[in-house]
């Protein structure tokens, strides 16, 4: 164990700044630090794997920690993205909005419902709903005008009763 830790240690004294000034090229001074940390942590766990020229070794691990931490980085900010898409403005509005569209849907018949569901939920054009409900194109459009306008009656009063808590609140 005393010879692997005197290995480790040579090996760390001689490669760390060549190794941090690599990841400092490659990512900047605010990442290098645990790039370098890293990798001597997969080093120490490897050191049986690791060759007499371990500089090149190490610069190979510390090109993959790096390229890890920028998959990573990216997956975060993929999920920071679609979370800022799905929440755009308060998440009680976004609720409370969501909920007053699936009473309003609640009040609607099952064919309406189905009209509304085919294309705005499931994206299909009217020509390609047509044939699912089983009508003409042009009967659809009719279908799917009615069926708008009811819904949209049908959330009207949800929606001035949000207005009148807006401002209910305002006044507080």
């Amino acid at each position: 164990m005393t010879q692997d830790r005197d290995r480790f240690t040579t090996m760390y004294d001689q490669c760390r700044q060549r190794v941090w000034a690599y990841v400092v090229s490659r990512a900047g001074r605010q990442v290098a630090d645990e790039v370098v940390s890293e990798t001597f942590a997969i080093a120490w766990r490897r050191l049986h794997d690791v060759p007499e020229n371990a500089l090149p070794y190490l610069l190979g691990i510390a090109r993959n920690v790096l390229r890890e931490n920028i998959r990573e980085e990216a997956r975060r900010e993929g999920l920071t993205q679609e979370l800022r898409e799905w929440v755009s403005g308060d998440v009680a509005e976004v609720v409370a909005e969501r909920l007053g569209v699936l009473k309003a849907m609640a009040r609607l018949t099952q064919d309406e419902r189905e009209l509304l569901i085919l294309v705005a939920w499931q994206g299909l054009s009217p020509r390609d709903a047509a044939r699912v409900v089983g009508c003409s194109v042009p009967t659809f459009r009719v279908r799917l005008h009615r069926a708008r306008k009811r819904l949209q009656r049908e959330l009207e009063p949800a929606a001035a009763a949000m207005s009148r808590f807006d401002l209910s609140r305002e006044l507080s």
